[in-house]
């Protein structure tokens, strides 16, 4: 099923952390109804009651990149 994936940069010198916009997973399945193999043709209620209608949760990661973030670095030039 399709999902959102955010992401959330921290970095270990100077202890920020930057958010980077969220993005969208596509899947391959014909019953996700925001996938791009879901058929044009089905459409509710059929589709409502034998589609997924959601996003799944969405899948968070936050790295630690041991470095400075973008305006602690423009900051030191």
């Amino acid at each position: 099923m399709c999902f959102f994936r955010r992401v959330r940069n921290v970095y270990l010198r100077c202890g920020h952390a930057v958010n980077l916009p969220e993005e969208e997973i596509k899947c391959d399945s014909p019953r996700c109804k925001f996938s791009p193999n879901h058929p044009s043709d089905c459409v509710p209620p059929s589709c409502t009651q034998t589609c997924w209608q959601y996003h799944q949760f969405p899948q968070q990661y936050a790295p630690n990149i041991d470095d400075f973030c973008p305006t602690c670095k423009a900051a030191q030039r």
